[in-house]
């Protein structure tokens, strides 16, 4: 049997460029790239996929960001993956902390920055 070891990663945005510029870069990288403009069925949408990490948009549709991850942190099969909580919002601290986020990228960022911050949150 052999193992899957490719990595992979959810991105939960409603905004079409963010998606394929991020799926362009994590594939570039290695990654397997799930996308999804919503967060209706969250629990199911990342139990089929696994992730080994999640991007979410605060203003994605239909419960929000906040929400969204609240749902997966309560959940015990999955509230171990990380969450990266990611907006333009400048009080994405205090949203992402809200949330129940592992950590926080504020938008625009750069590919650097999104880079150190999947880093960290797998070394965890």
């Amino acid at each position: 049997m052999t193992e899957n070891l490719t990595k992979r990663i959810i991105i939960f945005d409603d905004d079409e460029d963010i998606l394929s510029i991020c799926s362009y870069i994590l594939e570039e990288q290695g990654w397997n790239v799930f996308t999804f403009s919503n967060c209706n069925d969250i629990v199911e949408k990342v139990s089929g996929v696994n992730p080994d990490v999640i991007l979410m948009d605060n203003w994605i549709p239909d419960v929000g960001g906040i929400t969204a991850t609240q749902i997966l942190k309560n959940n015990d099969l999955l509230k171990h993956i990380p969450v990266v909580y990611f907006s333009a919002n400048n009080d994405i601290q205090i949203l992402a902390r809200q949330a129940g986020a592992d950590t926080f990228l504020a938008k625009p960022f750069d590919i650097d920055e999104l880079e150190k911050v999947i880093a960290k949150v797998m070394l965890v």
